[in-house]
């Protein structure tokens, strides 16, 4: 489960948010400094990251693990669950950077600069299965939404070997069915540009829809990944394009609160242990748990970047209430 949900502002301030659908929340926000060293569960393999960044995760003896984040140049990334759909690698290769896919986040965010050097070096990186491994991590099935400051949004899949770029000028990604599935059932509810039919969305357009809605369907009511996709895509395209950061922001959270699933332990395990909302431009982390009720906000000032160790901010997951007299 996860939903994300990208939106560049009228002054081009560029936010990517999402809700972390989870049956425990295992995050909080963090900071990694530049040459972070960490090992890898697949191989061992210690990588040390290029680039500062600032995100949701949790770190261990053994274990590094970023969810989502943006780093020093701007570049923001999530991971979200992809039901069904990831082709994962067998076999060692030295030659390549091969990962558990719950790593791509974390090795992306340190240590490429935008979104078109990660798909420079794409063919590169290798997201791997535990078939030959000590340590079983599991099938981790994710897919990666991804976006920096030159408005450039894109979904990178591991349907195939070198992983899939798809371009995504609606910045609207949940867990299944695949991309192009989910733009079809879109037509059911909205009516696409001639411009987003073609292919040919300029960088930094604010809309893909031309607003004309007559004969199309409401949007559905449910949870499931289809039925978010719908209603954060149908929404964000019906709502106030924000003016600068703090507007966006707030658009960011109230879009959420549209997919945001509630805590229903008798039906399903999952819900939305936390949201977040990251700012390239600002390198921004806001930072929502579920039961506190408040935002919190984590940014990679200039000063942090001569940090030379990690910090973890513990939050306790419980109502915070301001109370005034």
């Amino acid at each position: 489960m996860c939903t994300s949900i990208y939106q560049v502002t009228l002054d081009r301030t560029h936010l990517l948010a999402r809700t972390m659908d989870w049956p425990v929340l295992a995050v909080s926000p963090l900071f990694l400094p530049q040459h972070f060293k960490w090992a890898s569960v697949y191989h061992h393999r210690v990588y040390e990251n290029k680039y500062a960044l600032v995100g949701g995760g949790s770190l261990s003896a053994s274990r590094a693990d970023l969810s989502d984040g943006v780093n020093e140049y701007g570049l923001m990334a999530q991971k979200l669950t992809f039901d069904n759909g990831a082709r994962l690698v067998d076999e060692p290769n030295p030659a390549k950077v091969q990962l558990a896919a719950y790593e791509f986040v974390l090795y992306l965010l340190g240590n490429f600069k935008s979104v078109a050097d990660l798909v420079d070096h794409l063919a590169e990186i290798e997201l791997m299965s535990d078939v030959h491994n000590d340590i079983k991590f599991g099938k981790s099935e994710m897919h990666f939404a991804l976006a920096d400051p030159t408005g450039r949004v894109v979904v990178v899949e591991p349907t195939r070997q070198p992983m899939r770029v798809i371009e995504n000028p609606l910045g609207v990604v949940t867990n299944s069915p695949d991309y192009e599935r989910q733009l079809r059932q879109m037509e059911k509810y909205v009516d696409f540009t001639p411009a987003f039919r073609a292919g040919k969305v300029p960088l930094n357009t604010t809309r893909v829809t031309t607003g004309r809605l007559s004969g199309k369907a409401n949007p559905p009511g449910y949870y499931s990944p289809s039925a978010r996709f719908i209603r954060a895509a149908y929404l964000r395209e019906r709502a106030d394009v924000p003016t600068d950061k703090l507007a966006g922001v707030t658009s960011e959270f109230h879009l959420l609160d549209s997919v945001t699933v509630p805590q229903n332990r008798r039906h399903q395990p999952t819900y939305s242990v936390y949201r977040s909302v990251t700012v390239a431009e600002s390198r921004e982390y806001y930072f929502q748990s579920y039961h506190r009720g408040d935002t919190t906000k984590l940014q990679l000032t200039d000063e942090m970047l001569a940090w030379t160790r990690p910090k973890v901010y513990h939050l306790p997951d419980r109502l915070t209430v301001r109370e005034i007299k």
